[in-house]
């Protein structure tokens, strides 16, 4: 399963390293692709998609999608 999201406040690369371990936290079986230019995440590899959204909100993000 796939998951695309949009950050609109993810803006360098801290935000990207933030986001990445929230979601490795909540998903270690994850595979995250973050573009800051698009303020796009991309998650693979994992059947969570409640718990990386709450955990990237968690980390102080807003996501859509």
């Amino acid at each position: 399963m796939t998951i695309e999201l949009t950050v609109p406040d993810m803006t360098c690369g801290h935000c990207v390293k933030t986001i990445t371990e929230a979601v490795r936290a909540a998903a270690p079986e994850a595979q995250v692709q973050a573009d800051v230019a698009t303020h796009q995440v991309r998650v693979s590899g994992t059947q969570r998609g409640e718990a990386v959204r709450a955990a990237i909100r968690e980390a102080g993000y807003d996501v859509q999608g």
